[in-house]
């Protein structure tokens, strides 16, 4: 288990929470009712525009390999059983079993809620909620599992609770409806969805369960019927993803299919579509069949601006539809505030992806631990067999890490979903008062944009600048602005900054009681004797030469001395005048 301190240093709690909380008048809004297609607009029940933000609950019913640390062979079904070849199937059971009741509860909903979010996705994976055809007792009949319609009854109620907004995606359908197989946990040894009436048969009766069990609750904002259908249909051999589909007829028949079977028992709610190509190739699909539909889209990795977004635009007027983003994200702190930005310049809602996985761009990181890595290694190379007792203390031991109160809390990502889309202002990342021997570290920057809080020249996987695609932050840890940040070691403090480049610098709030002179000591790596930094401190300005420290891990102290700091609030920001160096921390020592 993490320590309580450990915890502490990710999750900033107390000024941050209070930071984000103070944005849920604005970023949030009361459930008012069922959700309507009004024209170009989703209303509530008095009309009133309803702007969606919410979060998509990935990897909880659904794991994407990925989200594990698992890349090679990673479709749900053969990580499980890969886990049984290694542990046995009762020690995997219990490990799912734990991660379906660790990964989503209701202190997430109500922590979602707290941070400003008003609405929920819910990727389902079919099979918690129905057999699949192959294990039909009878052929042609429907089993129904009670699991998945519990999950979905408690997730609800957490919604309610909190007058929050569920979206129900159907994200694994009965035999896959893409070949990205990760995302439908596809198993290609049996018919697709495409390639089976049976299957087709099995999603159409599964929705209009649901619809049925649903039909009476206004915090379901809507049906999102298939997720990222992405299947060539007229030319699997050369577009298998079906993103030059031209009239996409068998998507669109099974929709009209899935929606008559929805309204024969639920006349209200929203039914939300999505196109073939990952959920963006809407030829053949238009107009809409139904007086009460939203247009779905997906976002990832290209640029935020207008004309990112025209084509959807431009299909919402055509059509006078609402759309809605379902899916976006996984990119630096940068692109996520352009982004939503962007959407809500727009009108258009948005669901981010995901809440949680073993990764540092998204609100909550599951984190990992010594036995699972070795569980991962294995899977993804076949090299250094763990032993069945470590793969189960591992496995376990990371589903215990997806409660949220075990995980890691990413408040600079909160801050840039809700307060940085608004605002150049920024805010201290810690309250770093200072006092005699005070250590700062490097890491922890104000929050806020790029260029008022910090300024780095690659900040997500483009180069704003060039066009050509970056890396954002290098090292993916401890933040996930564009600033590249690096571990020293195996210690949660030991994080610096890295790959430090000329003209970046780095902004930091900083209290004192008193007035006065201080040294301040800077901890420096450099493999030359070429860096240079400039310290900035409420305007005055000190340079300094970073010398040859032996390489990029040898650590030297350098010094500026007669640093004033008044009483109060001082801002102080390291610039870079020559880069090629490694910044750990800066220490005050007041002077005499």
């Amino acid at each position: 288990m993490l320590t309580k301190s450990v915890k502490n240093i990710f999750s900033c709690k107390g000024l941050l929470v209070l930071a984000a909380a103070s944005f849920i008048s604005v970023q949030s809004q009361a459930q008012q009712g069922f959700l309507k297609a009004d024209g170009k607009k989703i209303t509530d029940e008095k009309g009133k525009n309803v702007l969606l933000r919410g979060m998509g609950l990935g990897g909880w019913m659904l794991q994407e390999g990925y989200m594990l640390h698992v890349t090679k062979d990673s479709r749900q079904y053969r990580i499980r059983e890969r886990l049984e070849e290694l542990m046995g199937p009762a020690e995997t059971k219990e490990f799912y079993d734990t991660w379906l009741a660790n990964n989503t509860r209701k202190i997430d909903v109500d922590s979602m809620h707290r941070w400003g979010f008003n609405s929920v996705r819910l990727p389902m994976h079919y099979n918690l909620y129905t057999l699949p055809i192959e294990k039909e007792p009878v052929a042609g009949k429907n089993t129904w599992i009670d699991k998945g319609f519990k999950m979905t009854d408690d997730l609800l109620a957490w919604c309610k609770a909190n007058h929050m907004y569920l979206i129900l995606d159907l994200h694994a359908t009965p035999g896959g409806q893409g070949n990205d197989l990760n995302i439908s946990d596809r198993n290609t040894d049996n018919p697709s969805l495409w390639d089976s009436e049976a299957n087709k048969q099995k999603m159409i009766a599964l929705w209009h369960k649901l619809a049925d069990r649903y039909k009476n609750e206004p915090n379901i904002a809507g049906y999102d019927i298939i997720n990222e259908p992405n299947f060539g249909f007229d030319d699997p051999a050369n577009d298998k993803n079906g993103l030059k589909e031209k009239t996409n007829a068998p998507l669109r028949k099974l929709m009209v299919d899935i929606t008559t079977a929805i309204r024969q028992v639920d006349k209200k709610h929203i039914i939300i579509i999505e196109g073939n190509g990952w959920g963006n190739n809407y030829n053949g699909i238009l107009p809409t069949w139904d007086k009460n539909m939203v247009l779905s889209f997906h976002k990832y990795w290209n640029y935020n601006d207008q004309k990112s977004v025209e084509h959807i635009v431009k299909t919402r007027d055509q059509y006078n539809i609402p759309v809605w983003l379902g899916e976006t994200g996984e990119n630096s702190n940068v692109w996520l505030t352009e982004a939503i930005g962007l959407l809500e310049k727009n009108n258009i809602g948005w669901a981010l992806w995901p809440l949680k996985k073993m990764g540092n761009n998204n609100p909550i990181e599951i984190p990992s631990n010594p036995n699972y890595d070795d569980v991962t290694n294995y899977l993804n190379t076949g090299r250094n067999k763990p032993k069945e007792s470590n793969v189960y203390s591992g496995t376990l031991e990371m589903a215990t890490y997806a409660k949220l109160e075990n995980a890691i809390i990413h408040h600079d990502v909160i801050d840039a979903i809700f307060r940085q889309p608004h605002t150049t202002a920024t805010k201290p990342f810690k309250a770093n008062k200072i006092t005699n021997g005070t250590i700062i570290n490097a890491v922890d920057y104000d929050l806020g944009r790029n260029g008022y809080a910090y300024f780095d020249t690659d900040t997500a996987d483009y180069h704003v600048s060039t066009g050509k695609y970056g890396k954002g932050n290098n090292g993916h840890m401890y933040r996930n602005d564009g600033v590249d940040i690096a571990k020293d070691s195996a210690a949660y403090s030991s994080y610096y900054v890295t790959d430090i480049e000329k003209g970046e610098w780095l902004q930091y709030t900083l209290k004192t009681t008193t007035s006065g002179s201080y040294t301040v000591k800077l901890k420096v790596a450099a493999a030359a004797d070429d860096g240079k930094i400039t310290l900035n401190v409420n305007g005055a300005t000190q340079a300094i030469n970073v010398p040859a420290t032996g390489g990029f891990k040898k650590w030297q102290v350098i010094e500026l001395k007669n640093i004033r700091l008044k009483a109060g609030i001082n801002k102080v920001r390291i610039y870079v005048d020559m880069g090629g160096f490694n910044l750990h921390w800066m220490k005050f020592d007041k002077e005499k």
